[in-house]
């Protein structure tokens, strides 16, 4: 086994029940995975030192929902967003219209760029959907692409009704052949129930479906206004519901009582001019919460991590060290086994100015880009080494 110890850490955190966030601590990570933690001073000894010199050093983002594979553009629409025009799902059908033109190989140039992009912004695990092709063999290409840079892969075939065909034909080859092709290169089942995608029965089927073909769901629930989705989520044990915008106290009662994780999704808000949830809300009933940047072309086409943390802490109620939590810890409950440590160590930030460093800086400097090296699976990498990502 190759390992890597972290000395000289001023901030460490490990979200530990004892010591949540250590200080003067040092980390010893071997094969990918942390093997000790405790006092800078006591540190192993390690087939690699690296001096953190006062820095920071947090547990891998977990990015738990994000539709990295795409082609095509929205800026125009974002445009008239700003302008005052309302976001509608239907506008789903112009990525599609783009991925389905696009070559394999061209996706997988694009989708490999977003994933290092992602990576050297500090996320180590990241969950990829389906969903902008809404055929079988577009659906089924875009999952293989997905695969073959995570294990954390959603098949979201009933994203939207694609044109000429009606909701309940489409549900019926989305839980049929599509499933059938699908399941082979996912871990989970999506659905969108919302108004103007899928209604309560029709996504209860899709969800019903995918956990008969050994999938586990997921839904996009109450983002528009709203609607069953957080009531199903809970009904059929979902790993999570996502995005959770407009919720009534029986939803947050119902998410309390189960495991569904409810995960925020600030990016969209921020890009769609819809209200923010209220994490403060959730957080004080007992819900797990978790944040991610569901990172697409048309409603939140962000992959920072520490973007959605800022918006987190200065729009939805949340202090810095929960948004960390949300962004770390409560996405692992969602699309890894849930209270698993991520793969990886995370990320050793710079210095944050003035003062002791702190995974505080995070929110609070938002923009800056303070992540100095990563963890993945196979080794530390300066953040300055990863390729640039396309404009």
């Amino acid at each position: 086994m190759t390992a890597t110890a972290l000395v000289n850490v001023a901030e460490l955190v490990t979200w530990e029940a004892e010591h949540p966030i250590r200080h003067h601590a040092g980390v010893v990570v071997e094969d990918g995975r942390v093997a000790w933690l405790g006092d800078s001073a006591d540190t192993p000894a390690a087939d690699e030192v690296i001096d953190v010199a006062g820095g920071t050093v947090i547990p891998g983002f977990v990015d738990s929902h994000t539709h990295l594979v795409f082609a095509g553009d929205r800026a125009a629409e974002f445009t008239a967003r700003m302008a005052g025009q309302r976001y509608e799902a239907g506008g789903i059908q112009t990525t599609v219209a783009a991925t389905r033109a696009a070559s394999e190989a061209e996706l997988a140039r694009l989708l490999a760029a977003r994933h290092r992009e992602l990576i050297a912004q500090g996320t180590t695990t990241v969950e990829i959907k389906s969903g902008y092709c809404l055929d079988v063999a577009g659906e089924t290409r875009s999952l293989q692409l997905a695969r073959s840079l995570t294990p954390e892969t959603t098949f979201l075939g009933a994203h939207v009704v694609p044109p000429g065909w009606t909701a309940d034909a489409y549900v019926e080859l989305v839980t049929g052949e599509m499933l059938t092709a699908c399941a082979p290169f996912a871990r989970w089942i999506d659905v969108f129930c919302e108004t103007g995608a899928f209604d309560v029965d029709q996504a209860r089927a899709v969800l019903t479906a995918g956990k008969a073909a050994g999938l586990t769901p997921r839904i996009h629930a109450n983002q528009l206004g709203h609607g069953p989705g957080v009531q199903l989520a809970c009904e059929l044990g979902a790993a999570a519901a996502d995005h959770c915008t407009y919720l009534k106290d029986a939803d947050i009662s119902a998410l309390a009582e189960t495991s569904v994780v409810a995960g925020l999704l600030p990016g969209v808000e921020f890009a769609t001019r819809h209200p923010y949830p209220d994490a403060r809300r959730l957080l004080e009933a007992g819900v797990r919460v978790s944040l991610a940047t569901d990172c697409n072309p048309g409603t939140s086409y962000t992959s920072s991590m520490a973007f959605c943390l800022a918006l987190a802490v200065r729009e939805m109620g949340m202090t810095p060290t929960e948004a960390l939590h949300a962004g770390t810890r409560g996405g692992a409950w969602s699309p890894a086994a849930r209270g698993r440590r991520s793969p990886g160590a995370g990320g050793a930030s710079r210095p944050g100015g003035a003062g002791r460093p702190s995974h505080v800086h995070l929110a609070y400097r938002p923009g800056v880009p303070l992540v100095r090296r990563v963890l993945t699976a196979d080794r530390w990498r300066p953040a300055a080494e990863l390729p640039d990502c396309p404009a």
